[in-house]
């Protein structure tokens, strides 16, 4: 394919002309197919190259070019290369003289091949490039670009070099799948100039202008150096930048409404009735403003005749297992079943015996856990699939293929972040249009919920029962450790009941932390007159479900425990949490392990115990824990503090995100607009919308686990 010929659609190895390339190949397994592909592979500089100057002119951490002449050559083998059928490696000096001055300079390149070593050694009068640095008072370049000068060159002054030698960009790609910069900056420098002023952008002209955007050719010109040095030198990098947030956002946004319309257009189960207000009388308390809200959104989701997918996010104790079983009897109400999955037996455990105690002995409930034996499963299979069991509470061991259902009305999933999506799809898919109810007792900052969530409808729970006492936290040191342990105690004797939580098992040298064994024994030394037990995630599930148990019916005073409580447990006597070592933890799980306690009549505390000087950063972190009981704020906070992580990962959320420069902890506000003319373009522009879903929509991971 000539080079008038190539477009951005155009297959990558069409640049190398047929010939085989290592780089395409490479760059091909990784994803990148056409020639526009490689706009998003983003230089980590673009700098503009100096002219030649004296050393004396050198600067640490800027671009340099000079003349020199080499004084000395030293090669060092690198010993920790060496070893059987290895190619021994050098690392290699060069001390420069300046030719236009007394001045020297260190030129350094790092494990070496023979061949390289050869080729530096004949070097004589150079011209080089690269970023200075400093080493014990000296400069020195790391790998610079040098060439060899002729005999006539050499023998020119500086006026003349200054006059000649003109100033250019410099692009430093990243390294990708083990390929080079210098060969990736070879392959993008093949693009034809002229496709550079020839990038299609989409993007209505009002909003490029209201939004003070770049045009996308100049974006892109812009961050890979295809422009002119005045405009990078107006330093309008930033603006480039400002432009690919917008874009990146954007994109994502578009994918979430197409995944959003796409389930919402297949056929779902429509119930007849949703006649829900029988079904508080079940409950010994009154329902709150946001229950009642959440269940009259899910009550319009199942009679719309449209697979239901929401998600109800409430903060720690806010009472969305009471949602969750009206949702469930809705469904059975006319004759279809429920299934409600949790990420641990404790926790579905719980939920068995607390629906147990709530329903009548017609409405039956089932457990199906990984630890029950096999016959005990086999019943229940059987019973699932002859339409038995209306409703089932039950953990991964729910979407296995040898679990059927006669008629799957609703899937609900309990702590959804503990899943991935394609597990989540697996239970809801054992129905033909069943609904989907997801629930998380993280609070989720609003950024977050626009790219993770934005697939799905949203309903908040924020006000808490009435009952409630609430919990106050406090940071123990070593001054104020006894005073804790006194007050424990006292609580303790009052028949209260109180979690100790540890971020490790056993003992592990290489971490400074406290361990669940030691801790255990420390404990029961402390309080021997207390009945105190050990619970965590490498016990046998029997022996968990036990420890739970007993626990839930006050036969233990005191549970010692990793984090496996920090999910859903609920026991209204427990009213002490104490954290060990609380700095190891993240924001949003203190706060879940808080909201353990402080869930009945009786108010909770929780101590948040350290046995060494904390640095300022990390007493910041708790002192957040400590004042503030909005779960909203504290996941805002935790987001800036620990990052985002991969929003749209395989595991996660079933979109891929492509995101290179955008941020949601840093890019709020331009996330908010791109979403806002998203819905703008829809509306005035249906053609440019239309033409945006089609490309969209030729993502092949976009539909893959709908």
């Amino acid at each position: 394919m000539s080079s008038k010929e190539i477009n951005w659609n155009s297959p990558l190895k069409s640049l190398v002309s047929g010939k085989k390339s290592k780089t395409v190949d490479k760059l091909i397994s990784c994803g990148k197919k056409t020639v526009g592909d490689l706009l998003w592979i983003f230089p980590l500089k673009t700098q503009i190259l100096p002219k030649v100057q004296p050393f004396s002119q050198a600067h640490a951490q800027s671009l340099f070019k000079g003349v020199g002449k080499v004084l000395s050559f030293r090669d060092q083998p690198n010993f920790k290369s060496m070893g059987k059928g290895r190619v021994p490696l050098s690392n290699v000096t060069i001390t420069a003289q300046d030719k236009f001055s007394s001045g020297t300079l260190t030129l350094k390149w790092f494990n070496c091949y023979p061949s390289q070593v050869k080729t530096l050694k004949d070097h004589q009068e150079i011209y080089f490039t690269g970023t200075l640095s400093e080493f014990m008072g000296q400069f020195q370049i790391i790998n610079p670009d040098l060439i060899d000068l002729s005999a006539l060159e050499w023998q020119k002054d500086l006026n003349y070099w200054q006059e000649n030698d003109q100033e250019a960009v410099k692009v430093q790609y990243p390294t990708i799948e083990g390929i080079g910069p210098h060969h990736l900056a070879a392959l993008i420098n093949k693009i034809p100039n002229d496709l550079w002023n020839n990038i299609v952008d989409p993007l209505p002209e009002e909003i490029i202008s209201e939004r003070g955007l770049l045009p996308l050719d100049k974006t892109f010109q812009i961050i890979h150096g295809k422009c002119g040095l005045d405009e990078l030198k107006q330093n309008k990098l930033p603006q480039a930048h400002k432009r690919i947030i917008y874009e990146e956002f954007f994109s994502e946004q578009l994918k979430i409404q197409i995944r959003k319309n796409h389930f919402k257009e297949k056929p779902g189960i429509k119930l007849k009735s949703t006649n829900w207000e029988k079904f508080k009388t079940l409950f010994p308390y009154e329902l709150t403003k946001d229950q009642v809200s959440s269940i009259n959104d899910i009550a319009q989701d199942l009679l719309k005749g449209s697979p239901m997918m929401r998600l109800i996010q409430g903060d720690v104790g806010s009472g969305k297992t009471t949602v969750a079983l009206i949702a469930a009897l809705m469904v059975i109400e006319e004759g279809y079943q429920a299934a409600i999955m949790c990420p641990t037996e404790s926790l579905a455990l719980q939920h068995y015996l607390t629906f147990k105690s709530l329903l009548p002995e017609n409405h039956p409930v089932d457990l199906l856990i990984g630890s029950q034996k096999k016959k005990e499963k086999e019943v229940i299979y059987d019973d699932l699939r002859e339409g038995r069991i209306k409703l089932v509470i039950g953990t991964h061991a729910l979407f296995q293929e040898s679990v059927e259902f006669k008629n799957l009305g609703i899937a609900i999933i309990d702590e959804q972040h503990k899943f991935g999506v394609e597990q989540r799809l697996k239970l809801i898919n054992k129905g033909i249009g069943s609904h989907c109810l997801l629930m998380t007792a993280t609070p989720i900052p609003r950024s977050l919920s626009l790219t993770q969530y934005g697939d799905l409808d949203l309903s908040v729970i924020q006000s808490m029962p009435t009952d409630r006492k609430g919990t106050q936290t406090r940071i123990v040191t070593y001054d104020t450790y006894q005073k804790f342990l006194s007050f424990l105690k006292t609580r303790v004797s009052m028949r209260e009941q109180a979690y100790i939580v540890v971020p490790a098992i056993e003992d592990n040298p290489e971490q400074d932390m406290l361990n669940l064994e030691v801790i255990l024994k420390k404990y029961c030394d402390y309080f021997p007159e207390f009945k105190i037990i050990g619970l965590h995630g490498k016990m046998k599930p029997d022996e968990k479900n036990t420890a739970f148990i007993d626990f839930r019916e006050k036969k233990v005073d005191i549970l010692i425990s990793t984090s496996v409580i920090e999910v859903g447990i609920n026991n209204t006597n427990a009213t002490i949490m104490a954290i060990l070592s609380p700095e190891r933890f993240g924001l949003s799980s203190l706060h879940q392990l808080r909201g353990r306690v402080g869930r009945g009549d009786k108010p909770g505390f929780c101590f948040l115990v350290s046995d060494k000087k904390l640095s300022g950063t990390a007493l910041e972190r708790l002192h957040v824990i400590e004042k503030n009981t909005d779960g909203f704020l504290i996941a805002e906070e935790d987001l800036r503090i620990r990052g985002e992580g991969d929003v749209f990962g395989k595991d996660q959320s079933g979109i891929k995100t492509t995101r290179i420069l955008a941020s949601l902890i840093d890019n709020q506000d331009i996330l908010l607009k791109a979403r806002e003319d998203l819905e703008n373009i829809k509306a005035k522009y249906p053609q440019t919308f239309t033409q945006y879903v089609d490309k969209a929509s030729q993502d092949e991971f976009l539909f893959k686990t709908v």
